[in-house]
């Protein structure tokens, strides 16, 4: 070993956000960068918009989660990464557990008997099976008689459906005018 003296890194902000989010062992903050490569949490920000905008042409991506980001593959390159590591594909869904996961990610945070009420019936076992899989977790007590679990989606489920963020979530109506909803209806009843 040497005896030079650490001197500060001659990489710009950006590969040094980069290599932080390679090391991280998981999530990170903005401030837990910041404060890391001893800049504001302004400058942070600008360089992870300019990572995200070169990641959309690669391999990566940033993935925002609960003012959490953390590097993530692409999700289009999933099927390659499968095959490389030698992993199936992940157990589908039960039509149970993805619709309890829908109603948690449209609506977080959310409690079991509005999840119930919206499906209808008992959702305990999907939500059990759903944080068995790591894409829901809790967050906390509604702040109501009996103090019911509130539930939220966590970044694996982001992982798991290609999403960088909420935001990426499809819209929840359809992109169908009222009248042609009205139309298509009237339609399948003919």
């Amino acid at each position: 070993m040497t005896d030079t003296p650490l001197t500060p890194s001659k990489l710009d902000l950006i590969a040094q956000i980069e290599s932080l989010l390679f090391v991280a062992p998981g999530t990170v903050t903005v401030a837990q960068l910041a404060a890391a490569l001893e800049v504001p949490a302004a400058e942070v920000e600008r360089g992870l918009a300019e990572l995200e905008e070169q990641y959309q042409e690669r391999g990566l991506r940033l993935q925002r989660h609960l003012q959490h980001i953390q590097l993530t593959t692409a999700p289009e390159a999933a099927l390659v990464i499968e095959r490389f590591l030698g992993i199936e594909a992940t157990a589908k869904l039960s039509r149970a557990g993805l619709e309890t996961l829908s109603i948690i990610a449209y609506e977080q945070p959310v409690t079991r008997p509005e999840i119930d009420a919206v499906r209808g019936v008992n959702s305990d076992g999907a939500l059990k099976s759903l944080l068995g899989k790591g894409l829901i977790q809790e967050a906390g007590r509604a702040e109501r008689p009996g103090r019911p679990i509130l539930y939220i989606t966590t970044s694996d489920f982001l992982g798991h459906f290609g999403l960088n963020s909420l935001k990426d979530l499809p819209p929840l109506h359809s992109e169908l005018e009222p009248d042609s909803k009205q139309e298509s209806i009237n339609d399948h009843l003919k």
